[in-house]
């Protein structure tokens, strides 16, 4: 049998495990050790174990743990809400208003957490059955916090761009900073959309009266200051990560310690809440080091069997194909799969084949990651099986119906490919600050 054949046969293996339900890690790690050991033997085995010792001794994993304490603490602690309030009074009084300061609550969050979960949790249960109470279209909205909560994987501190860094082998610390102007440039395409949109048609997004949004500046500085503990934090653990007085793991540490303290200083610490942060914790970070394990070990095997020089030939010699040209393909057959798999599954499954190839072309990987993680968002929000439309529905109220939640995401999944076509066709876009810090440093 060719290699090409049986690289072909492992891939159709671990998608047909995917499809019965397995896990992703499970899938994939399985049928990497089984075409191991079928492959080179017993010795075949040991790449498993491999995988493990190479995931232990890699220090930056210890950035995962800690970036998603300090966003469980700060969202359990209600701090998120506190800037809901700020931003309502702040925002309200212009068309569309609360819409728009939901999409700066969502950048906000995404600055806190790294993850798109918690703030579609904190859009949902907050921002949501607010702007419905003020006669906000639903449909907006819907697609507003859906939109807004998937910033959460590109704006820093991202745990998907850990997670790439780790298989890419791409400097975290600049994946991030690659990832600041792209995520504010999605950000404010979802505030001009919204902005144009309640302009043609005040109706979906009326002001506040103003008895409800007139009060002394003093009382409206008083409601800003919801946003000073969470922007401290951010800047004091990005700050000195920058100026070089701390590591990538340090300063992961730095945001721990510091949304612990702020907690503690809301007075919102408790017992149950410490718990719940730890659980959460705990379950999603053993879940990152069991996918990350699987895919070393899938991607080791797929690297023996030379198959990443066997898609070269056909792209490149074959098909005579373009750099440019594979490029776009590569990013179309993600949209295509990102309707099917979460951005975790994505990657571990096109990572053996896309990031060398993607290298050896001559494009920038850190570049490319800012790619991957805009597909990932889309991914999120894609049906039949997007994890926000999920989420949306499972904590929308019944008068969102799952129609008007799939409605909902089509202007906002074409305003990220318009995103993502100007990083694309604008490449400094990204990398202008990495390379601007570091050069620099």
């Amino acid at each position: 049998m060719s290699y090409e054949m049986i690289a072909l046969l492992m891939f159709s293996s671990m998608m047909m495990s995917m499809l019965t339900g397995q896990r992703v890690f499970a899938a994939i790690g399985v049928v990497g050790v089984v075409a191991a050991a079928l492959l080179w033997g017993n010795g075949g085995f040991e790449l498993g174990f491999s995988a493990n010792m190479k995931l232990l001794k890699w220090y930056a994993l210890l950035t995962l743990p800690m970036f998603i304490f300090m966003g469980y603490m700060l969202s359990e602690s209600g701090i998120a809400e506190d800037l809901y309030k700020a931003f309502h009074v702040w925002f309200g009084g212009v068309r569309g208003g609360l819409a728009l300061g939901t999409i700066g609550l969502m950048v906000v969050i995404s600055a806190m957490n790294g993850l798109s979960v918690a703030g579609m949790a904190i859009g949902a249960t907050i921002a949501l059955p607010e702007l419905l109470r003020r006669g906000y279209d639903k449909i907006m909205v819907s697609g507003v916090i859906q939109a807004g909560s998937s910033l959460g994987i590109l704006v820093p501190p991202s745990v998907v761009m850990v997670l790439y860094g780790m298989i890419a082998r791409q400097p975290v610390g600049q994946l991030w900073l690659a990832g600041v102007f792209p995520g504010l440039l999605l950000a404010l395409l979802f505030a001009i959309y919204v902005v144009i949109r309640c302009w043609i048609n005040p109706a979906l997004g009326p002001a506040l009266p103003p008895e409800e949004r007139d009060m002394p500046l003093i009382e409206k500085l008083k409601l800003a200051q919801a946003g000073v503990l969470p922007f401290l934090i951010f800047f004091l653990m990005m700050g000195l990560f920058l100026m070089g007085i701390t590591s990538l793991v340090e300063s992961s540490a730095v945001g721990a310690l510091g949304s612990l303290f702020a907690a503690w200083f809301k007075g919102r610490l408790t017992w149950e809440m410490w718990n719940r942060v730890l659980e959460q914790t705990l379950g999603i970070t053993c879940m990152f080091m069991w996918i990350i394990m699987a895919a070393l070990c899938f991607g080791a095997v797929f690297d023996g069997l030379g198959a990443v020089k066997a898609i070269e030939g056909l792209l490149v010699g074959e098909m005579g194909l373009g750099p440019w040209q594979i490029l776009i393909l590569m990013q179309v057959s993600f949209l295509i799969m990102g309707a099917f798999l979460d951005d975790t599954a994505m990657l571990v499954i096109v990572a053996p084949l896309y990031i060398p190839l993607v290298g050896k072309l001559g494009f920038d990987l850190v570049w490319y990651g800012v790619l991957y993680t805009i597909t990932c968002q889309i991914a999120y929000m894609t049906p039949p099986f997007g994890y926000n439309l999920f989420l949306m529905r499972a904590m929308a109220p019944p008068e969102i119906s799952l129609i008007d939640i799939y409605r909902s995401i089509v202007p906002f999944v074409l305003i990220m490919i318009l995103g993502m076509i100007i990083i694309m066709a604008f490449p400094q876009i990204a990398l202008w600050l990495p390379q601007h810090v570091y050069v620099r440093g």
